[in-house]
């Protein structure tokens, strides 16, 4: 079964051979993914090359490292000073750091590793035996791998294992990978709304650009896609349990899973060091028939012999991904596993959760379902890891549904906001007797004082009929373009948003009307030993959707000083720290990218009074490195001086996961946040 002559890969070739005699064979595919989207020809048309001219007209700053070459062969960057906050230079430090750790030259007692020895797999020293596993090295080091530019870089095949980070390093990791996932889902929107406005110049255009591929395409030009100088065995740093994906190509940006649309990740045998395939990641959908999910035990089918009606029709092969499997079993190699899950509400009809590490435990060759031979192994999930996401998935699916069948004790109300919100707001405590929120009103909006509405001038809105267009008046009041897309997902950032108004005779249904509709996504409010309360969603939000609203009653200064003085808790939003900057931050790819500057919103000299009423969104936990970003909007009335607090997400949001606001920094003087006196 441990054949070490190097087949031809399935996915790589999927055509069957030429067969001598006229008999018709099956078209073999590559195991893709129930609900997959199949990936578009690598030619563009002409209004994308037309996009990628636009896109491409500069690279990254010398400051930033090139993650795709192989360590040995790229100098660090220059002129990259220790005090800049440079998050990439910080990631590519940390990588040298974890990258030196395996330098050593590895051992091998035939196919026993040396116990001394860091090595993932054994590498022969001999070059005869070397050549014995890989007839074509010539004793030559591939030019493939060791060239600095090439078209498009290709991976490494370099096996590591990243352990024993110290907590500062996997702030960073988690910072990288925070940003970098920002970037994609940014470029995507903005990509999306691109194509839309091409089409309006162009009704012609029939073919639709995706805006997955779009972004990864760019961000691969431009250098950002990580991990790409190494092969991570076992956790990728900086993403966690749990994390969830939209798109496959986004797993390829990150480095959870190199391949966009088969199932199986593994390090050919022409680039692994011993000449031996090794998986290093593979994607539980039930893509085959003959797969088995039990959660915590995986019967997992091997790829190849599928039509492309996803049917069983000639024998599987021990080559390519499922040589890499059994590989990874021989030397006792874990690999990741990605769960693909059908959603429904969100942008794509599937989400990918990374629900941790598994071991091959056993592979043997069965007949399928189909009457074809299929190769099957079972892994087996490691144990002492955080909970799988799919697991989390279904519990909240149950909450959503009959949340005291599910949680018979600790729930203290179904409802804090007595139906003031669109959704139920549920109220949840397993740990102590403290029930806080219960004794404050509930406040779905906040209230300004009277002359807010008094002071706007004239009532002035827009004269659309069926929807906002982008020359309409509120398009003009933003700058010239909507903040949303026509899903309600936040563009980018800006100091300050228009909606459509009540002076608007645009309906209901206009894009520009996003926050004032309330509610989208159902909260709870938890008691934690961490946080004391905090928030969490029992639904998926994705990166960019609104939240909710921080409501108070809004004081003048004079007001807030006397309020002060009895203890009163106020909320200052001028102290928010300005994350909105950071949503739809392409710097990166353009280099005449300026962060959005109008309109200009002056001081905000006012407080929120919430120490008697209030909403969820008060409960909600302070993080230096947070989820939700606060988005200044206005709609029911144009006084600049007091816009609505609107809450934004940052990232996709998994359920149950809890929801944190950067409240801003301490006060030098009390040490408290400065976000409250």
């Amino acid at each position: 079964m441990g054949s070490l002559i190097p087949f031809q890969d399935l996915n790589v070739l999927p055509d069957p051979p030429t067969m001598t005699t006229a008999m018709l064979t099956p078209k073999i595919e590559p195991k893709l993914e129930p609900l997959d989207e199949p990936l578009e020809n690598l030619q563009q048309t002409p209004q994308q090359q037309q996009l990628q001219q636009t896109t491409q007209g500069s690279f990254f700053s010398s400051t930033t490292p090139d993650n795709y070459s192989n360590s040995e062969h790229v100098p660090q960057p220059s002129g990259i000073s220790p005090s800049e906050d440079n998050v990439y230079s910080e990631y590519f430090r940390v990588s040298e750091l974890f990258r030196s750790a395996f330098a050593k030259r590895l051992q091998s007692y035939g196919d026993v590793l040396d116990p001394d020895s860091r090595a993932i797999v054994p590498v022969p020293q001999d070059s005869n035996a070397l050549d014995s596993i890989n007839p074509n090295s010539n004793n030559q080091v591939s030019k493939d791998i060791v060239s600095r530019r090439r078209s498009h870089h290709q991976r490494s095949g370099e096996l590591v294992r990243v352990t024993d980070l110290g907590m500062e390093d996997q702030r960073y990791f988690r910072d990288v990978v925070r940003r970098t996932r920002m970037i994609y889902d940014s470029l995507r929107v903005f990509s999306m709304m691109e194509d839309e406005k091409r089409r309006l110049v162009d009704p012609g255009l029939n073919r639709r650009l995706r805006g997955d591929l779009r972004a990864a395409s760019v961000m691969r030009d431009r250098g950002l896609w990580l991990n790409r100088d190494k092969r991570i065995v076992g956790s990728i740093p900086g993403v966690y349990i749990g994390d969830l994906f939209f798109f496959r190509m986004e797993l390829c940006v990150v480095g959870m899973h190199g391949q966009a649309q088969a199932g199986i990740d593994y390090v050919p045998a022409s680039q692994s060091s011993n000449g031996e395939p090794i998986a290093t990641s593979i994607i539980v959908s039930g893509g085959y028939e003959d797969d088995e999910d039990a959660g915590d035990v995986i019967i997992y089918t091997g790829h190849g012999g599928q039509d492309k009606f996803s049917k069983q029709c000639v024998h599987q092969k021990l080559e390519g991904g499922n040589l890499a499997l059994e590989r990874s079993m021989h030397y006792g190699i874990e690999v990741r596993v990605i769960r693909g899950i059908k959603y429904e509400g969100g942008v794509t009809s599937k989400v990918y959760v990374y629900d941790g590490l598994y071991r091959i435990i056993d592979c043997w060759f069965d007949v399928g379902k189909s009457g074809f031979g299929v190769y099957k192994y079972k892994l087996l999930r490691i144990d002492g890891q955080a909970e799988m996401g799919s697991a989390v998935m279904r519990f909240a699916l149950s909450l959503r549904t009959s949340p005291l069948a599910a949680r018979p004790v600790g729930y203290l109300s179904l409802d804090i906001s007595i139906k003031k919100e669109n959704l139920p707001v549920l109220l949840f405590n397993d740990i102590d007797a403290d029930q806080e929120p219960m004794y404050y009103d509930y406040l779905a909006k906040t209230v300004f004082p009277p002359f807010a509405f008094h002071q706007t001038g004239n009532g002035t809105g827009c004269d659309c009929v069926s929807g906002c267009v982008d020359d309409c008046f509120c398009a003009m009041k933003n700058g010239g373009e909507f903040a949303y897309d026509h899903n309600g997902i936040l563009v980018r950032g800006k100091p300050l948003v228009f909606e459509c108004g009540p002076f608007c005779r645009c309906p209901p249904t206009c894009r520009n009307r996003v926050t004032q509709k309330g509610l989208r996504n159902r909260l709870e409010v938890f008691r934690s030993r961490e946080t004391g309360w905090g928030v969490r969603s029992l639904e998926l939000i994705q990166a960019g959707a609104f939240i909710c609203e921080y409501a108070g009653v809004v004081l003048t200064r004079d007001q807030a000083q006397i309020l002060s003085m009895n203890g009163d808790t106020l909320i200052y939003p001028n102290r928010f720290s300005s994350r909105w900057a950071e949503w739809g931050d392409l710097s990166q790819i353009f280099t005449d990218y300026v962060r959005p500057s109008y309109p200009l919103v002056p001081p905000l000299d006012f407080a929120m009074d919430v120490s008697r009423m209030r909403n969820v969104a008060c409960y909600m936990s302070h993080s230096t490195t947070p989820n939700v970003l606060v988005q200044f909007v206005l709609y029911d009335h144009n006084n600049l001086m007091f816009p609505h607090l609107m809450l934004f997400a940052m990232e996709n949001i998994p359920p149950m996961r809890e929801l944190s606001l950067d409240y801003g920094v301490a006060d030098e003087w009390t040490g408290k946040l400065s976000i409250c006196n």
